[in-house]
């Protein structure tokens, strides 16, 4: 087969993961790539799944949840796991949302106490 394949540590450089990462999304069955003896080869449809895999790792999901995501991607997901989907990705923004807040709140207060710091200097 002469289509486009990604040794193991072409992965790694193409999706700036370590080995063990790519490793263990293996082991966790996130990814299958192709064994020629001990050597791996990722196609397309693994370059696909990990390109989901680190984007829902940036949203903040879960592995689990990444699966599921997965799944669907793949058109093997029903009605009912689309609308957990949805319902994820509700309570994950819901959560980012409340983290911003949050995060907003302590870069004030550290501008404050910075600004009060700066100025006793004076």
């Amino acid at each position: 087969m002469t289509e486009s394949r990604l040794s193991f540590k072409e992965m790694c450089a193409k999706f700036d993961v370590t080995p063990r990462t790519l490793r263990y999304y293996e082991y966790i069955e996130l990814l299958s790539p192709e064994k020629d003896g001990r050597s791996r080869f990722y196609g397309p449809k693994e370059v696909a799944r990990m390109t989901l895999i680190l984007r829902g790792r940036k949203f903040g999901f879960a592995l689990e949840d990444i699966r599921q995501w997965l799944l669907i991607y793949e058109k093997e997901g029903t009605s009912a796991q689309m609308r957990v989907w949805v319902e994820m990705a509700d309570r994950q923004l819901a959560e980012l949302a409340e983290q911003k807040i949050q995060l907003e709140e302590t870069i004030n207060e550290l501008e404050a106490l910075r600004n009060e710091t700066a100025a006793s200097l004076s």
